[in-house]
């Protein structure tokens, strides 16, 4: 502890070690909350707690800065809990153990809360300090952002005053985030009758297995397989050319993951069961090729299985397999604004069977509000053909990115000035609170940044120290140069 209070920015860090005394997982942050309101009483600053619990303090302007455009330091209080097997905490409880090592910091068999806790202790700090220059101040401190994006939700337009956001929930020192995507679920469903299983039939169990998978926005363009649709390819040749009947299906299981592991029972008549084997092989050697660049670890296997009990009926089934294979997967747009980057995307995330229906999940991601609801235009007509049942929920809108931002400008400027370089622009194909906030206040001009943070939501995150005094050296000569109203 002591050697962490010796860091620069020492208010900062302070108000770090702080945080980390304060248990704050998602959904339990009334401590922190607590701790921000008193924080700004005490310094004699309008403190309010909104609707849904999120905190704002408001500074005044220092003198001759009246007229700068008012500037919104933005930074979640909740962390996520991980720890390792060995460490015995309690996050609801118990306080970190934070410690420098070397030219990091980070927290004792726990994650360290460096997301988003470096973006309060900079908001909290610029809020506390009586020699620095700058406009109207506010913090919003939102709450629940790692689980539900609760806080950013339930902001009400009206509220904030100022006219540039400036988000601290960057994990790269030297890059500005100026665009992310939105969201939808798309949540379909097929209801099927249980069919006996004819006589002469042998069962088998597919399974598609040893994919990348990966995050199925920041990995979407890398091409990775997707099992549910690698299976299902193979299931539907299989259905019309060897007779193949489907008694359960079981692929994928976080719905903002590629899936990596895909499994069905099926069974295939006796007589067609040599041509419907050798035809496995050829399709895993074919599906290998066409994916040895990026899958070099895909297997298909199939084994004999005891015999199911029941199969889907055959209609159901038909419609399932020409749904799967029609639903839109992987990029749909690159983006025009930005070069690489991904614009819409879908991933076919979750394909199960129970209790008499099929479910299946997909993630729809997109930095155009307009295209996000024309891919679920696209996904609804595909599954209403195939005569299932669709819904739509957790839709969160995207921040399309914008080069001329003027806030960008001026960020990019600063940065050149103080550290001799310019800034990398980045937008990512991922959720950031920036999207939902301008959804209730459309004329902000926002940035996403913030100091250098590895390994975050896991027991093995850390935030460089040197970043950390650079994201505020940067902060600082920022607020300064804020353009006039």
């Amino acid at each position: 502890m002591s050697k962490l209070l010796t860091l620069q920015p020492q208010s900062l860090w302070k108000y770090f070690y702080e945080l980390t005394q304060i248990p704050r997982p998602s959904k339990h942050e009334e401590k922190v909350s607590q701790y921000v309101i008193d924080f700004g009483k005490e310094h004699g600053l309008e403190t309010i707690v909104d609707e849904v619990g999120n905190v704002i303090i408001r500074k005044p302007a220092t003198s001759g800065m009246e007229n700068r455009k008012g500037v919104i330091l933005q930074a979640h209080l909740d962390m996520v809990p991980q720890k390792n097997e060995d460490t015995n905490h309690d996050f609801v409880k118990d306080p970190l153990k934070p410690y420098v090592d070397g030219d990091w910091v980070k927290a004792d068999g726990t994650t360290l809360g460096s997301d988003n806790g470096i973006g309060v202790a900079a908001a909290m700090a610029v809020l506390a300090a009586k020699d620095l220059q700058h406009g109207l101040i506010e913090g919003l401190f939102t709450i629940d952002e790692e689980t539900g994006m609760t806080g950013a939700f339930g902001l009400k337009s009206g509220v904030i005053q100022g006219d540039i956001l400036l988000n601290m929930d960057s994990e790269d020192e030297g890059e500005l985030y100026i665009g992310c995507a939105g969201g939808t679920n798309a949540n379909a469903s097929f209801s099927y009758e249980g069919t006996p299983v004819p006589a002469g039939m042998t069962a088998y169990k597919l399974t598609v297995k040893g994919l990348k998978g990966g995050h199925s926005g920041l990995d979407i363009p890398l091409g990775r397989g997707n099992s549910n649709k690698i299976l299902n390819r193979l299931m539907w040749v299989s259905e019309r050319n060897y007779g193949l009947r489907l008694a359960s299906i079981d692929g994928g299981s976080l719905r903002n993951a590629i899936p990596r592991e895909s499994f069905s029972i099926v069974v295939v008549p006796e007589q067609k069961k040599d041509e419907f084997l050798k035809y496995v092989k050829e399709f895993t050697t074919d599906a290998k090729k066409e994916l040895s660049a990026v899958e070099p670890d895909l297997t298909i296997l199939v084994d004999p299985v005891p015999a199911p009990d029941a199969l889907v009926d055959e209609k159901t089934q038909r419609n399932l397999f020409n749904a799967i294979y029609a639903c839109p997967n992987g990029v749909i747009r690159m983006s025009n604004e930005m070069q690489g980057l991904v614009e819409t995307s879908t991933n076919l995330a979750i394909v199960k069977s129970t209790n008499n229906e099929i479910k299946l999940q997909a993630l729809m991601r997109s930095s155009v509000d307009s295209a996000k609801t024309d891919l679920e235009q696209m996904m609804q007509s595909v599954f209403e053909l195939a005569g299932a049942n669709i819904m739509f929920d957790g839709q969160y809108q995207g921040w399309k990115p914008n080069p001329g931002s003027p806030i960008l400008k001026t960020m990019l400027g600063v940065y050149e000035k103080k550290f001799g370089k310019v800034p990398e622009i980045r937008a990512i194909h991922a959720g950031l609170e920036c999207g939902i906030l301008g959804g209730a206040y459309p004329n902000w001009d926002m940035i996403s940044f913030g100091p250098t943070i590895r390994f975050p939501h896991s027991p093995d995150e850390k935030v460089n120290i040197e970043s950390v005094a650079k994201f505020w050296d940067f902060l600082v000569e920022t607020l300064k140069d804020i353009p006039v109203k």
